[in-house]
């Protein structure tokens, strides 16, 4: 009788580590926690500079359109090196590809601390790695998802989303107020002016760019692409069959001999002469593109420089009054992302997407009608409650639905699309702001978000199922590898 309460007991906590997806994020390969070990360090590093980047371009005596500017043609740099380092990562190395990223930021802050010249900001901005919106910019994103996808069981892979986007957001949020309060104490205890304080996050950026290096070329060989590691098996296996007639070569060579190989080996072939390949493909990736690029041009009009400087213009607050205000907002999206993946489990990756993601739509077109903080904060936090809780089930969908040979490259394509639409934002929002209508750029975001949830709801809510009919298949071919 005694054991019952026990067993109970363990059944419930074995129970609340699934729900929340912690089983799957301990008993997930090394490399995976080197990955959400880098996206944290990343979106630290981003959530620092991101707090400033308008206010110090500001300081710089630019005005508030070349600032949008500024913000506009680093997205659109991000767009070319993006395209060319994930079109080409499995060619290149996954790792060497995180590698150079890291390497870019280290460069791009160690100018920002040492150089105060608009043009050659806009240079180290467009040519090296420097989030003016606080989120993924570069080759990062697509890589890591891909890797993650590769590395992880489809049964797990919500779960591995959702801590992966958690632990962005919590490094986001960390960064936030770590840089604001660092800037604050330094010009009150140390009598520093502004900009000197804010060069000081700069050379804070480039150490964390060089942490990133550390941990991107200590991952393991398994991150790589599955083409060379299957060609190195085949060989194995068949110089193993020499010496043992079956054994674990039978299954290989069993599945060389089925059709589903060689249907394999034709696509395979196709995709030489064809990026996409067949045309339900081609379809489903120009609608995504399409609803993808409409979000992040609305993103964009109201991305994270922007939202603190508005915060701070309108309302006359500090950094460090601003760092706690976006960190906490931070660490509400953060946690968050964990409901959404319960919420996934039961109404499927694009429900989930479209009902979590509606209401910061709305919450954000509100945000510039107050007149007062207490009330355009409310809608900030309330915003924050379900800003990212589609995050993770967005990823999850994705690593569903594409072939896992092309994953990789649409992935990186779609980004490319989503960053080259974002980059318009930003220069939209620094016209309306240098007429005084800073808050409409917040409104038009969010109407345009609400039209996006409505989009990916019309066009996929019905068809999920059958992208996790593909998966099975997709996920024996990594298994394979």
């Amino acid at each position: 009788m005694s054991s019952n309460p026990s067993s109970r007991g363990t059944g419930l906590h074995s129970k609340i580590l699934t729900e929340l997806g912690l089983r799957s994020v301990w008993q997930s390969p090394r490399d995976v926690k080197l990955l959400c070990a880098q996206r944290f360090v990343r979106l630290f590093a981003y959530g620092g500079s991101t707090l400033i980047l308008a206010s110090y371009l500001s300081a710089l005596d630019i005005a508030d359109e070349r600032i949008g500017l500024f913000m506009t043609l680093t997205l659109i740099g991000d767009v070319a090196i993006s395209f060319l380092l994930t079109l080409f990562a499995d060619a290149m190395g996954r790792r060497a590809v995180l590698a150079l990223g890291s390497a870019l930021m280290v460069g791009s802050g160690l100018v920002f601390g040492t150089v105060g010249n608009y043009w050659i900001l806009l240079a180290a901005a467009v040519f090296g790695v420097i989030s003016p919106s606080g989120n993924e910019i570069g080759p990062f994103r697509a890589v890591e998802e891909s890797t993650l996808a590769h590395l992880t069981p489809h049964e797990r892979l919500s779960d591995i989303f959702a801590w992966y986007s958690l632990i962005g957001n919590a490094g986001t949020a960390l960064g936030m107020m770590t840089g604001g309060w660092a800037i604050n104490l330094l010009q009150v205890t140390r009598g520093w002016a502004y900009i000197p304080a804010c060069r000081v996050i700069f050379f804070a950026y480039a150490a964390i760019g060089a942490l990133k290096f550390l941990l991107s070329i200590s991952q393991s060989s398994a991150v790589e692409a599955g083409e060379k590691k299957r060609k190195k098996k085949k060989k194995k296996k068949k110089t193993a069959s020499r010496h043992s007639g079956e054994g674990e070569t039978q299954p290989l060579l069993g599945d060389q001999a089925s059709n589903p190989t060689s249907e394999r080996q034709e696509t395979q072939k196709k995709s030489l002469l064809s990026f996409l390949g067949d045309a339900d493909l081609v379809s489903l990736v120009i609608r995504l593109a399409i609803l993808f690029g409409l979000d992040s041009f609305a993103s964009g009009l109201a991305s994270l420089s922007w939202m603190t400087y508005f915060f701070k213009g309108k309302f006359s607050l500090s950094e460090g009054t601003l760092g706690s205000i976006f960190f906490t907002t931070s660490l509400i999206s953060a946690a968050s992302v964990l409901v959404a993946s319960s919420i996934a489990k039961r109404i499927g990756n694009v429900k989930t997407m479209v009902f979590t993601h509606l209401p910061s739509a709305v919450c954000l077109a509100l945000i510039p009608v107050p007149g007062a903080l207490p009330l355009a904060l409310t809608f900030l936090i309330l915003r924050s409650c379900t800003q990212t809780m589609d995050v993770a089930p967005r990823s999850a969908f994705l690593a569903a639905a594409l072939p896992s040979d092309r994953r990789t490259a649409i992935m990186g394509s779609i980004n490319v699309v989503k960053t080259c639409t974002q980059s318009l934002g930003p220069l939209l929002t620094g016209v309306l702001a240098d007429r005084g209508l800073f808050g409409l750029s917040f409104t038009i975001a969010g109407i345009l978000k609400a039209t996006y949830d409505l989009g990916m709801l019309l066009s996929f809510a019905g068809k999920e199922k059958q992208s996790r009919q593909r998966t099975p298949a997709t996920q024996g071919e990594e298994e394979t590898a």
